[in-house]
């Protein structure tokens, strides 16, 4: 087994797609290829479904893509380690988080990281859910992820950064926009927009809980996984979301934010990382976390 051969087999698993592989690796397709066939039969199995229109991962496939990460951040770590000058810190940290929802906290982070430790490599993973994050995590294709509280600590190490009330985004055009308070309850005959029920999302596992406590099963039109593209729907009439209190600086024209009124249904952001010893890296990166998303009191 070669570097190169983990190279490509880890372009092909991220991208998915042979073309835009091989672009990335700036070689063309047919060795990529090749490449790919000589792992296969280095390691007995195939490591990807292919036909006429798409490709995947099969499972030695997915069993393979950690450990492939962790041979090549070796590889990387041991060319810093002859290049970096004496007590700098390098390494290679991906980092996964869910998308705007991360907007007040993924951006102080890694710019710290970036100013602070720029032998550090950054690779950002977004539309990575909770439950996502936390199983990457724990098979080590992931370093440090945003989440929402609770998490399964079995699997991995969380600590809360940030507390946020939900809020109701409504069309601009809905009878209860014009209010700067609304009862949850008055929104159980609206149709609503989530994330998927199925996609591990703290998102939608607490508005919904909060739903449930209110009286009522939320009435779900359609499910999306970007929840920016969630807000735009709300913009458009399809229904409405709950969603934190933040959200409201950067709802569209069309749609608006108004707070709930009683006891508030809080969305408790967090940072998640691998149990056991972390790497340099990911050592200096929590480090930077505590100074510039410190546990609120």
């Amino acid at each position: 087994m070669e570097i190169r051969w983990l190279q490509a087999f880890v372009a092909v698993a991220e991208e998915l797609h042979f073309g835009r592989a091989a672009d990335r690796l700036h070689m063309a397709q047919s060795p990529l290829s090749q490449t790919i066939r000589k792992l296969e039969k280095d390691v007995g199995v195939p490591l990807f479904e292919r036909n006429t229109r798409s490709v995947a991962l099969t499972a030695a496939g997915h069993a393979l893509l950690p450990h492939a990460y962790r041979v090549l951040d070796g590889v990387d770590t041991a060319r810093h380690a002859i290049r970096a000058s004496e007590g700098g810190v390098y390494g290679h940290l991906r980092i996964g988080f869910t998308g705007v929802l991360n907007h007040q906290a993924l951006p102080p982070l890694t710019r710290a990281l970036r100013q602070r430790y720029p032998d550090i490599e950054l690779s950002l993973v977004g539309r990575t859910m909770t439950r996502d994050a936390v199983v990457q995590i724990d098979s080590g294709a992931m370093d440090l992820a945003f989440v929402g509280l609770p998490v399964d600590t079995s699997l991995a190490n969380a600590r809360l950064i940030r507390r946020e009330p939900y809020g109701a985004v409504l069309p601009a055009d809905h009878p209860l926009a014009g209010r700067a308070r609304i009862d949850l309850r008055e929104l159980a005959d609206d149709d609503f927009i989530s994330t998927p029920s199925n996609a591990g999302s703290s998102l939608q596992e607490i508005a919904f809980q909060a739903c449930v406590d209110a009286g009522f099963r939320p009435r779900v039109v359609q499910e999306i996984t970007d929840p920016y593209m969630m807000l735009m729907l709300v913009a458009a009439g399809v229904g409405v979301a709950l969603m934190p209190e933040t959200m409201a600086g950067l709802t569209p024209p069309g749609a608006v934010l108004v707070q709930l009124s009683g006891d508030p249904v809080l969305m408790n952001h967090a940072i998640a990382w691998p149990k056991g010893d972390p790497s340099p890296a990911l050592v200096v990166a929590l480090d930077v976390a505590d100074d510039v998303l410190p546990t609120p009191i």
